[in-house]
Formats: C-alpha cells, sequence, structure tokens
C-alpha cells in the first residue's frame, strides 16, 4: 500500500495564518478517564498488596509466569553477559555513545552541579550545599519498541551526579528482554533492575514493596498509562517531566539540501502519529523542493504509514516573510527538537528563546542528538520549553541553603529582621532575633 503524505501549506503573509497556526499545533494531554481510573486503582492496589499486586499486574500485562518478583530482578551478571555478547559493531558504538554521554554531563556538574559559599564583610558564612538523591527509578519502555538509548540518558546523568542507587524498571512482554537495554544498563551504573512495566512499575518505585525498592524521584518515558502513573505519584516521589508527543521543528534557509531536511522531519514523525514536524522556510521554492523529497523518500520508509498520519494530521510546511519571522514563530511554538538548517546558525542562534536542543547547522541532525551527540535526549515537550530544561545531572542533586551567621553580623541581621518581623506580627521570630542582639 502506497502513502501520501502532504503536510498543510501555510504562509505567514495569508489571512488566518494565526488560527490556522495555533489549530495546527494543538495537541490534548488531558488523559482517557479509563486510563485514569485503571491507573488509581493498580497505584492503590500496589501500595495495599506491594508485592503480590506487581507481580499479579506483571503476570497479566506482559503474558509472564513469574512466581515472585524477586525473579523479575536481573543481576549484574546478566547485564554483563548481555554487553559482552553484543555484536562488536553495536558494542562499540553503544560504548562510544555512553562515553560521549558522560562527558556532556561531567561537564554539566562542574558548571552547575558544585556546593559553592562565602564570607561576607563580617564574617558571616553564605553558601549552597549541593548533594545527590540516595535513590532514583528510571523507567524504561520496553513495548512496541526497546530503547537503550533512554537507558543511558536516565542513567548516566544520575550516576554522574553522585545518586547512591539506581533502581531500572523495564516491561519484558512474553519474557522477550532485548540485549541492547541490558548492556546499555550495565555500562551505564544501573544497580538494580526488574523486568516490570507500567503504572505498577511506577507504583512499586513510588511507594516501595517488599521486594521494589522506593525511591526519591522517577525519571523516564512511557506510555499513557506510565505517564497518568507519574502524574499521580508526584508529590509522594519526584518526576522529570510528563512528556508529550516527540517534536521537531526545521529553520531553513534553503541552503541545507531538501531530501535532508525531509529526512528530519521522518525522524520524528516516523515515532507516533502525534508526532509533529513543522518546517519554517522564508523560500517558498525550497519548500516545494523539501516536499517533493517527502514524496521520493516516503514509499522506501519502513514505517511509512505513522509518518504520513503523522504529516497529515499534525505536520506543516510554513512559508514565512524572513528568517527573522521564522524565528519569532520558533519562539511562540517552543518545540522540542529546533534545527537550523543553514550555512550561518549562529546569526540565528542569539533569536531563538525557547527550545529543548538547538542543533546548529547542515550537519547536526537531530538523530545525533538522541543517541551520542552528548547533551541529553529527554527534552520537554508541548511548548514547556519555555519554562522547563532537559534532563540533567541537576535533576539528580538537590540544594540545601548554608547560613552560618557570625556575632558581628548576628547585631546587624538581628535587627532586621526583627523589625520585619514585629511588621508581620510573629514576636517570637523577632525576640528569637534580639536575644543574640550583644552590646
Amino acid at each position: 500500500m502506497e502513502f501520501r503524505a502532504e503536510p498543510l501549506r501555510l504562509s505567514t503573509a495569508e489571512a488566518g495564518f494565526d488560527a490556522a497556526f495555533r489549530a495546527r499545533l494543538q495537541w490534548s494531554a488531558d488523559t482517557d478517564a479509563e486510563v485514569e481510573v485503571r491507573v488509581s486503582e493498580i497505584i492503590a492496589d500496589v501500595r495495599e498488596r506491594g508485592d503480590a499486586a506487581v507481580l499479579d499486574y506483571t503476570n497479566r500485562f506482559d503474558a509472564l509466569g513469574a512466581t515472585s518478583v524477586a525473579a523479575l530482578e536481573l543481576q549484574q551478571a546478566e547485564m554483563k553477559a548481555a554487553y559482552e555478547g553484543l555484536p562488536p559493531k553495536q558494542r562499540e558504538a553503544l560504548t562510544s555513545a555512553a562515553i560521549r554521554v558522560r562527558a556532556y554531563h561531567e561537564a554539566q556538574k562542574k558548571a552547575c552541579g558544585e556546593s559553592w559559599s562565602y564570607r561576607d564583610s563580617d564574617g558571616t558564612l553564605l553558601g549552597q550545599k549541593v548533594t545527590p538523591l540516595d535513590r532514583v527509578g528510571i523507567y524504561v519502555p520496553g513495548g512496541k519498541a526497546a530503547y537503550p538509548s533512554s537507558v543511558l540518558m536516565n542513567a548516566i546523568p544520575a550516576h554522574v551526579a553522585g545518586v547512591g542507587e539506581i533502581i531500572m524498571v523495564v516491561p519484558t512482554p512474553r519474557g522477550e528482554k532485548n540485549a541492547l537495554v541490558l548492556a546499555a544498563a550495565y555500562i551505564a551504573g544501573v544497580s538494580r533492575a526488574f523486568t516490570v512495566g507500567g503504572a505498577q512499575a511506577v507504583a512499586a518505585l513510588a511507594h516501595g514493596t517488599q521486594t521494589i525498592p522506593r525511591v526519591d524521584k522517577i525519571t523516564g518515558p512511557g506510555n499513557a498509562y506510565v505517564a497518568s502513573a507519574k502524574r499521580r505519584v508526584f508529590g509522594q516521589v519526584g518526576i522529570d517531566m510528563i512528556a508529550g508527543p516527540s517534536e521537531i521543528l526545521v529553520l531553513a534557509d534553503g541552503t541545507t539540501p531538501a531530501d535532508w531536511v525531509a529526512m528530519d522531519l521522518f525522524s520524528q514523525a516516523e515515532h507516533d502519529e502525534l508526532a509533529q514536524s513543522i518546517l519554517l522556510c522564508p523560500d517558498m521554492d525550497y519548500i516545494a523542493k523539501v516536499q517533493a523529497e517527502i514524496d521520493r523518500l516516503l514509499p522506501a520508509m519502513p514505517r511509512a504509514e505513522i509518518i504520513a498520519k503523522s504529516l497529515n494530521g499534525r505536520g506543516a510546511l510554513i512559508h514565512t516573510r524572513s528568517m527573522e519571522e521564522a524565528c519569532e514563530i520558533s519562539n511562540r511554538i517552543a518545540p522540542e527538537h529546533l534545527e537550523i538548517a543553514s550555512r550561518d546558525p549562529h546569526r540565528w542562534e542569539p533569536l531563538l528563546r525557547h527550545a529543548g536542543a538547538i542543533f546548529l547547522g547542515e550537519f547536526t541532525s537531530e538523530s545525533l542528538g538522541d543517541y551520542c551527540a552528548g547533551p541529553n535526549h529527554v527534552l520537554p515537550t508541548s511548548g514547556t520549553s519555555r519554562f522547563s530544561s532537559p534532563l540533567g545531572v541537576y535533576d539528580f542533586q538537590k540544594r540545601s541553603s548554608l547560613i552560618e551567621v557570625s556575632e558581628a553580623g548576628a547585631r546587624t541581621l538581628g535587627a532586621i529582621a526583627a523589625e520585619l518581623a514585629y511588621g508581620e506580627g510573629l514576636q517570637a521570630h523577632a525576640r528569637a532575633a534580639e536575644m543574640r542582639i550583644r552590646p
């Protein structure tokens, strides 16, 4: 069967552009009511029955016959064996990617993850103490596809941050284990791993069971049940984000080969039908060339049906008046992945304020960032890059303020604090400060 992909064609010069543009961006994050009810029941059951509930749901949903949750734990020896048993090219690629991801996050830790302090003129010490979380859980999808890259992107920054224990959960439908996922867990420093998935895995990590330890934070992508469960346990534990469909926005000045841009649009569209791929370009002829390449390349794609549905339902090729206007529209979208397909990307990068990751220049395909460039591929979606950031070392650390007031400082600060406290009607606060004021 042949599939056609014709993304919506828009022009900023046309009347009605804003309304059509908003309609194309619209995506509802509302979860199906039945999913919410079922997830609520699963979480309550796991919290009540612990291992027994986790075992029941895992055997039912993944078609397993495990006799205990302990039997679902992957041993380090098995993960090591998976790594050593990979074909040499796969093992080398996985190792190279892990080295680059680790190097990037080590640099990130030095830039923003260190404690600091200073003393002011009266000897008072002020500062910030940065400490890692004790234990985190990472969720790795394992249903329709396996994602070793997700293991690297979640576990490595946690390891670099100094997290004491990293617990991985990954579903294995029908007991099928993916060797690359196990190998990635070994090379990334995962402490313990369980072949458990779905809402029951999230509930087990959030509340703890007789076998699966409770964590402080849960990160990693998943299906609607996993997203709903993460939303519901937030507060009991931390979470990274509730991710929406994958997105790519390409800003093109017409100098990048059109087939490269078409394939970059495919790279997100192939995720699922709700993924969004958008091109912004001031050159109408170039947009036509990209559409021609979409037509030429699509039939050979193994996931052509998904790509076509994604581009037809949520894709767009938008003609802008200028690259400056394209940058302005990009800031309105605040995309997950933002490619600047230009021979002079640094001319446009200063104009861009909101994006999960910015890929500079025609040779920087988004797919390199997904796997091995180094920066994290867990990125904010659905416009949330306006106020949130990629997953990083900082997500696995917390900060405590340090305050050591000197005797001289107590005289100065005590008077200020007492005055403000009396103004708020909090006499004990004021008196506590005043008692430390010595003549």
